[in-house]
């Protein structure tokens, strides 16, 4: 029997989930997708990936019996998800995790509910990845890594043993993370980054040794969700 599941978010990472729960399904029948919620009026009944933008975020209410997965993703607002998910106010055993047939997820690592791992991510052991974390594809974290929640991490990072990644830390595409390494919470790591001492809370790095830039400047709209 599937299940009914409304995707949050109608951009760039939204799509690539619902080519992920495609695969999923292709293996075996899970989701029956109904499509898409955005507070942007203008997507409106459009189709994105052959689905309907069904209306903004409250319209949830109208779906009180399908799951949800959170996938809105801002380098430029690295808290957006954890906000998102405090505005819906749902259960935990509301939200789907959504783990694409091609990653590798050993029995002693955990996922939190409302996580996405998109194709050909590896976690190797030990890995404890919390709830609503997006992590895209080819990504590799190594022995006991712990990923807090609302965490994104781009495509192609690696990230060495023992990593405490904090809570909303966005790295960025090809970023490198030294072992044992803190990397602080609404942090941002810049593409290509190589991470070799613990990042503080709040601050952007990046660069070949990463370095401090500046702190991470808070939004000043809340209007649509980014894309």
């Amino acid at each position: 029997m599937t299940i009914d599941l409304v995707i949050v978010g109608a951009g760039g990472l939204a799509r690539e989930t619902v080519a992920t729960v495609a695969a999923i399904n292709a293996a075996a029948p899970t989701w029956r997708l109904r499509g898409f919620l955005d507070d942007d009026p203008a997507l409106y009944g459009v189709l994105r990936a052959g689905l309907p933008v069904l209306g903004p975020l409250d319209a949830i209410a109208d779906l009180p019996d399908a799951d949800v997965v959170i996938c809105v993703a801002n380098a430029r607002n690295p808290g957006v998800r954890e906000q998102v998910v405090q505005r819906l106010g749902l259960p935990p055993a509301r939200y789907a995790t959504v783990v694409h047939p091609s990653a590798e997820v050993p029995t002693n690592c955990t996922i939190g509910p409302g996580s996405v791992l998109l194709a050909q991510v590896v976690l190797t052991a030990d890995v404890t990845v919390g709830a609503h974390v997006a992590i895209m594809p080819q990504t590799v974290l190594t022995h006991d890594d712990i990923v807090s929640d609302h965490v994104t991490i781009a495509s192609g990072v690696r990230v060495s043993g023992s990593v405490l990644i904090g809570r909303g830390a966005y790295l960025g595409a090809g970023a490198l993370i030294r072992e044992s390494l803190t990397v602080g919470a609404t942090s941002l790591i810049g593409m290509g980054s190589v991470v070799l001492s613990d990042v503080p809370h709040g601050e952007v790095w990046a660069g070949n040794p990463a370095r401090f830039l500046r702190p991470v400047r808070q939004p000043t709209s809340q209007g649509v969700l980014p894309r």
